[in-house]
This record gives C-alpha cells, structure tokens and sequence, in this order.
C-alpha cells in the first residue's frame, strides 16, 4: 500500500510518501481501506520528536490516528459490522495516512456526513464528549468553551447545544460568526474575559472545557467557582495543579457511535477547514503547525 512515512523526528522535509507493507487487523479490531484521513495536533507534535519522552515510537512511522473508508478486512470476533461498510473511527496514534489503517474503535459513518467530515470526526467529538462526560449534565446549564473554533472546540460546541446547554466559546474576531453559525455565544480570549463575561452570562458560567491550552485554567476556575466545573483535554498540567478534570482522549467506539447518531440527527456536522491530496501531507502539517485551524484539516487517500 502507499503511506505517508517519517523516517526520524524532524521537519515536514521528513514525510514521504512510499509502498509499505499491508497491516492486519488482529482480534476485535478492522481494516479499512482508506478515503480519507485527519490531521491532528498530536500527528506534527510525534513527527518532531516533541513527544518522544511519553509516547515514543518505532521508526519510521505513518501519521494519523482517525480516517474514514471502507471495511475489507475483520479481525476475529468483531460484531456488528461487515466488508463494504462505511465506517470512521480511530487506531493506533499513528498508522491513519495510508491506503490501509487497522481501527481498534469505529463506528458506521451516517449518510448526512461527507467521507471528509466522516474523517475529521473521530478524535474531536471522542475529545469533546469525554470532556463534557467530565461536567455533568449540561442540560440547562451554561458552558464556556475555551478555544471554540478548533476542531475539538467547534465539535464541544455542537454537541453541547444538542445537549440543551447554552454555550459561550472564545476564538479570535475572525472566527466569531462560524461560532455563531455552530450556536454559540462568541467572545474574545484573553485578559479582560470574566467581565465580557459578565454582560454574556449575567448569571454566572457554570461549567467550562478547555480545548486550547491557551494558559487560561486560573481564570476558568475563578469564573465558574471551583476547579470541579472545569475540565481541561489540553493543559495536562495546569489541570493536575489546579484540581480541574484532566482528560485524554480514548478509543471508544460506543462514543463514536453517539457521535454518529448525532449526524443523523443533523445536530453535529464536522467542520472541515483544508482538504489536502496525500502528496500534500507536508503542507497539511505545515497548516496544522500554525495552530489557528477552523475545524479539522483532512487528507484526501
């Protein structure tokens, strides 16, 4: 099969593309044939080496963790789906940028989504639900999201709403009238945001997830009321210090699932900002390096 490979940590100057050996699905797992696949933050940060202390990996590796395809082959004692499925979901943290990827979690893609959105949805919506899981119920209750316009912001934002919430979220000023389109309350991020706050919210935020990173957990704790309403999928650290929820995305078909039904339902569409050819990856990781992405960044298989 062709793949997008590295060979040592480094630049976007390391992906090429080669023939690499076919994978195998092994028990409770599925191989699809690849249409398209997701970038990620997590995709350029194993590239450079960033992560090498805490997930190190066997060289050289294939990028991507989500794709969306067709199932062609099943591992033993996998129920619930078959060959010629359309199906999106989740693998190792590397091995997606190919013609082949073996998903350990999946789920059947619905027909309102594009392959595109299909791809882009696995990580961010598995990301957003495990925050917001972390919260509580949401129903009637106003949330904060923290860097709402990225791929696993815009998708809390959506599912938040379909959960009954009202929903605030920060982006820059360029990205206010997307945030207005998933159904949020736009705000700037920065200094100054528990008064903006105050004018939005004028009974207070209850809950807030952070998707950015952005060095805001202080003031997030501060203008909900205690860390327990603040859950954090970005600053691992600043949440273990200050008490908040901590989460990690994980492989979780029954997730994906909901994320799926969702679909259906027309209440969550992933938003897909590039689309790029897999003779284009370095220019995918170069994009998504950039760290300003509305939505999600997907290659084309």
């Amino acid at each position: 099969m062709r793949a997008a490979r590295f060979h040592e940590y480094g630049g976007v100057e390391n992906l090429v593309i080669e023939q690499v050996p076919d994978p195998h699905p092994g028990p409770g797992e599925i191989r699809v044939r690849v249409t398209v696949a997701g970038v990620n933050p997590i995709d350029w940060k194993l590239r450079t080496g960033a992560l090498r202390e805490i997930l190190p990996l066997e060289l050289p590796a294939i990028p991507g963790r989500e794709a969306a395809g067709v199932v062609d082959e099943i591992g033993d004692g996998v129920r619930e789906v078959s060959i010629g499925d359309r199906v999106f979901g989740l693998g190792g943290v590397t091995g997606a940028t190919a013609e082949l990827v073996v998903l350990s979690a999946w789920a059947h893609a619905p027909d309102t989504w594009t392959d595109e959105q299909a791809a882009g949805a696995g990580l961010a919506s598995v990301t957003a639900m495990r925050g917001l899981n972390a919260l509580g119920s949401l129903a009637g209750r106003t949330l904060l999201v923290e860097g709402a316009a990225g791929g696993v912001g815009s998708a809390a934002v959506e599912i938040a709403v379909a959960r009954g919430a009202t929903v605030i979220g920060t982006a820059s000023e360029r990205n206010h009238e997307f945030l207005t389109f998933l159904g949020a309350v736009p705000t700037t991020y920065g200094p100054g945001l528990a008064q903006r706050l105050t004018t939005l919210a004028p009974r207070g935020v209850d809950i807030a997830l952070d998707t950015a990173a952005s060095g805001s957990l202080d003031d997030l704790v501060e203008i909900t009321g205690a860390p327990t309403r603040v859950a954090t999928v970005a600053d691992h650290a600043g949440g273990q210090r200050l008490g908040t929820h901590v989460v990690n995305a994980e492989n979780d078909s029954a997730l994906l699932s909901t994320a799926a039904e969702l679909g259906r339902q027309g209440r969550y569409t992933p938003r897909i900002e590039q689309t790029y050819p897999l003779k284009g990856i370095a220019d995918a990781h170069t994009y998504a390096e950039r760290g300003r992405t509305r939505g999600k960044i997907v290659i084309l298989i």
